[in-house]
């Protein structure tokens, strides 16, 4: 383990050097990376500068004593590892040092093994975390379907879950609003999974009447009702061997869902007009924009096809938790207007700007409309401001009228923290009480305004 990048990093800091070098005697056959600090400021510059997995800090320490480190380096990294090593009169500090987050604390003088057996737990969850995120990394590789667009955390976490689920052919629930692309989230589950190359039907539930969706679904036999002229299969048995995706499943009916509760109980469909059933093999994968929770609570949607359908529950983000997409989303989009149009399109910097600061109420969906809207209006090719529908340009002036008022909230706000610092000669405990603020709260503005 001589890699710091690859090897477990402590942090010892305390303001006995006897205490430091009697730590680094017992751990330095450990394996681990040690590194010493004899004071609080000391700490803090090795903590900035380096990646500590476990902070072991003394409390009782001249200058910046433990708890103030504490807030300072949780402030900085809020997944850091401390644990607390105090006298046996520091138990109160140490106990409100754990509700500000320290994973635990441990009395000076007791035996170094039980310090150890300490650290090697945390090591060992250490060793749990790498793995994992060497899995999900594993597994995020694997995923091939290009046609879903995205590497924000949520798209990369989403893309994980769909590599995991695929191959288990449960069925799968896709919660999201309008517009975010769930049809594309099932169509990713189904070419990852083992009936990719076999049939993918996608039914819009809220575009068929109640009249006709039975027989669309389960077929019918001829002379069955009015207009029958002929025998159908129905787009259950249409998907066999495959996927169905059943998109506003919110929207059929009780009789409806009462049938296809059947179909997933069974494994059979029965057409409207016959007396015979039909084996199926076919994965449902279903989605709604409505809260199916909230559906079974009013008696509209049936619990237990709700339950039969949401072994596996997705969530398809909305727009404005992708604000790295967009870009990427806009790029694509912007490429296909070059083909459509034969000429290139592009986006002026003021357009970006608005595009990432729009709340897309309507998603990707949104999105794709606006850039090939605008893409028709531009003259040169370039697409600006003017070019946009009215509610972007009137969420930008809107935008920079209240960037504006923060501006001058913030300029409020620096002044004020200036004058503060001033009249106490820089005592930050002082100006913190002056200005009635935490700490942490005073020691992020001072980094924010770089004062």
């Amino acid at each position: 383990m001589n890699d710091s990048k690859d090897t477990f990093t402590i942090l010892f800091i305390d303001d006995e050097p006897l205490v430091l070098s009697s730590l680094k005697r017992f751990f330095m056959r450990s394996g681990y990376r040690l590194l010493c600090a004899e004071n609080g400021e000391e700490g803090l510059e090795i903590l900035t500068s380096n990646r500590i997995d476990l902070l072991l800090l003394d409390l009782k320490m001249p200058g910046i004593d433990g708890i103030e480190v504490l807030e300072r380096a949780r402030e900085c990294d809020p997944d850091l590892k401390v644990i607390i090593q105090t006298g046996h009169g520091g138990v109160p500090e140490a106990v409100q040092a754990l509700r500000k987050g320290a994973l635990d604390f441990l009395v000076k003088g007791d035996a170094f093994e039980i310090l150890n057996n300490r650290i090697r737990q945390v090591y060992e969850n250490w060793l749990l975390e790498r793995e994992n995120i060497e899995l999900r990394k594993g597994n995020l590789d694997s995923f091939q379907y290009d046609k879903l667009i995205g590497d924000s955390t949520v798209i990369k976490q989403l893309k994980n879950f769909i590599v995991r689920v695929a191959p288990t052919e449960t069925t799968v629930l896709i919660q999201g609003e309008s517009g975010t692309g769930k049809e594309l989230i099932a169509q990713a589950l189904h070419y990852h999974s083992g009936k990719r190359g076999k049939p993918f039907i996608a039914v819009d539930c809220a575009s068929i009447s109640e009249s006709v969706i039975e027989s669309e679904l389960f077929g019918h036999e001829k002379g069955s009702f009015t207009g029958a002229g002929a025998s159908t299969l129905g787009l259950i048995r249409a998907a066999d061997t495959g996927t169905l995706f059943l998109d506003e499943i919110g929207e059929i009916s009780a009789s409806v869902q009462a049938k296809l509760l059947r179909v997933l109980q069974e494994r059979v469909v029965r057409p409207v007009g016959s007396t015979r059933t039909f084996q199926v093999d076919v994965r449902i994968i279903s989605a709604t924009n409505k809260n199916l929770l909230d559906e079974v609570a009013q008696s509209s949607f049936r619990q237990d096809l709700y339950y039969r359908l949401s072994t596996v529950t997705l969530t398809a983000p909305p727009l404005r938790e992708r604000e790295d997409d967009i870009s990427t989303l806009a790029t694509h989009f912007l490429e296909q207007c070059t083909a459509a149009m034969g000429r290139p399109i592009t986006l002026s910097k003021e357009v970006c700007s608005i595009l990432y600061r729009y709340n897309w109420p309507g998603n990707i969906r949104e999105l794709e409309n606006v850039i090939l809207g605008a893409a028709v209006f531009t003259d040169d090719g370039t697409i600006r401001p003017e070019d946009l529908p009215s509610p972007l340009k009137m969420s930008a002036s809107l935008q920079n009228e209240t960037n504006n008022k923060m501006n001058s909230l913030a300029a409020y706000e620096m002044e004020a923290i200036k004058n503060a610092l001033i009249l106490t000669k820089n005592n930050r405990r002082k100006a913190m009480e002056m200005l009635e603020i935490s700490e942490a709260t005073l020691y992020r503005k001072i980094k924010e305004y770089k004062l």
